[in-house]
């Protein structure tokens, strides 16, 4: 990849009545300048406008015929997404028009644009560190308003901002201890105070342990909270996920077994996305391939953070007793939902002995089929979910790479806090505390310089951006 090229490619998605076109690089002015026409003809060239600018005119090709009528919006280096010069063209949305003006700037000089390369420009020249980068693509996948606010709030620095303090409080040791290095030969000489050191370590350690922390949180709203929805063969699993994702993804039947594997859906609920997992019934079962679905289904209950035990309350002949003794050690840390379904077509619906119920478990009498209480059952997923409100600034962790690298930084902030405490010497403590710096660094990409590292970043994002 030569990053000297002006680039260009289609930044819209398919469909839609307006498609953008984007350029950037050195030559991005003068090669639309190429295909462009203004219809105003005191400014006949894009050099004439100034930057922040829009100008209405003609895209024509070779042979001078109009492809469409555009809007040429002119950003100028070093104000603009990537810091280059740049332009983007807003036409129509026709994938054949879009197509004829993509041709003909790669026809004049452009490149077509690699996935991401917009965006890892951007973070060359020095317009954002790599995890605001990063976060460019959250933003784009964001499907509730909460991972919407965790992508925003990073792409706008509040991660960059504490990564910089931490930055900040590590090279003021760094700094201090090196210094008694350099006169090693004057034992009698101490420029750091341990004492001061070692608060100044626990803070910068607690601040690390807390972002890592909330990895677990962010992970589960970025890829949805996981919901297990069990119980045994007919009690209406499958009916109920297609009651919650609102259309028919599992197959309903009154045949026993017909659930034989995992099958997995997201839905958004008050702005949290769940992600629903319908099991193979619990039962006895000769089958093979249907005892596996089972061995799976309860796996899947010690994955999911809330577990719903569907429960069939016209069936006098449930094995509740057998079947809780498997279910309750599992959900022993987890939301438990009872979920008594089919209470519509019974006097007396089953019920569970209170006493083998954990604490924290919240029943409620459904109807799967007739969507009776669904509205209900959902409120109390969002309830069980318990994801507090994020405000614009908090800091949550969503990325595996950010994650594995403040785990790493962790460790050697702990290695320093130990060595302080054990009285090591200077040298040794300071090799830790720059590990601890370069760990961190490597979030926002100060010490990244590997081009293999930096192409598998941005490979995942979409062309145009």
């Amino acid at each position: 990849m030569n990053n000297e090229d002006t680039i260009c490619a289609i930044a819209t998605a398919r469909g839609g009545a307006i498609g953008t076109i984007r350029v950037s690089g050195n030559d991005a002015i003068t090669i639309t300048d190429k295909i462009f026409h203004p219809a105003d003809k005191k400014y006949p060239s894009l050099h004439e406008r100034e930057a922040y600018t829009i100008t209405f005119g003609h895209i024509k090709n070779g042979n001078g015929e109009t492809i469409d009528d555009v809007l040429v919006s002119i950003f100028r280096a070093p104000h603009s997404y990537t810091g280059e010069d740049s332009t983007e063209i807003s036409c129509h949305g026709s994938d054949y028009i879009l197509q004829q003006v993509t041709q003909l700037l790669i026809d004049n000089g452009c490149r077509q644009a690699e996935p991401g390369e917009f965006t890892k420009r951007a973070f060359l020249n020095g317009k954002m560190d790599l995890s605001q980068a990063e976060a460019v693509a959250d933003l784009i996948a964001s499907t509730s308003a909460a991972t919407h606010r965790m992508a925003i709030n990073q792409m706008r620095g509040a991660f960059s901002h504490e990564l910089s303090t931490l930055r900040g409080k590590l090279l003021r040791l760094t700094s201090l201890m090196e210094l008694e290095l350099d006169f090693s030969d004057h034992e009698e000489l101490e420029f750091a105070d341990r004492t001061e050191l070692k608060d100044i370590a626990v803070q910068i350690e607690t601040a690390i342990s807390r972002l890592a922390s909330s990895f677990s949180l962010g992970n589960a709203i970025k890829r949805g909270i996981p919901v297990a929805i069990i119980g045994e063969t007919n009690a209406g699993k499958s009916t109920l996920l297609n009651a919650l994702v609102g259309e028919d993804r599992a197959i309903v039947s009154d045949i026993h077994g017909t659930t034989r594997d995992v099958i997995e859906d997201t839905v958004n609920i008050g702005g949290t996305t769940f992600r629903f997992i319908d099991t193979a019934g619990i039962r006895d079962t000769s089958d093979t391939i249907e005892r596996i679905g089972i061995e799976r289904t309860f796996k899947k209950i010690s994955q999911a953070d809330i577990v719903i035990w569907m429960l069939d309350a016209t069936d006098k002949y449930a094995r509740i007793t057998e079947i809780s003794e498997k279910i309750i050690p599992l959900c022993k840390d987890k939301q438990l939902i009872l979920a008594y379904n089919k209470t519509d077509m019974t006097h007396q619906p089953l019920r569970m002995p209170i006493d083998k119920l954990p604490p924290q478990t919240q029943e409620i009498d459904i109807s799967a089929k007739y969507g009776t209480n669904i509205g209900k059952l959902k409120q109390m997923l969002v309830t069980s979910a318990g994801i507090p409100e994020i405000s614009q600034g908090d800091t949550i962790i969503t990325n595996v790479r950010h994650y594995e690298a403040l785990t790493l930084a962790h460790d050697a902030i702990n290695r320093v806090i130990q060595g302080l405490n054990n009285g090591l010497p200077s040298d040794l403590v300071s090799q830790d505390l720059r590990d601890c710096l370069h760990h961190l660094a490597e979030i926002t990409g100060g010490e990244i310089t590997s081009e293999e590292t930096l192409q598998n970043i941005f490979k995942h994002f979409c062309v145009g951006k």
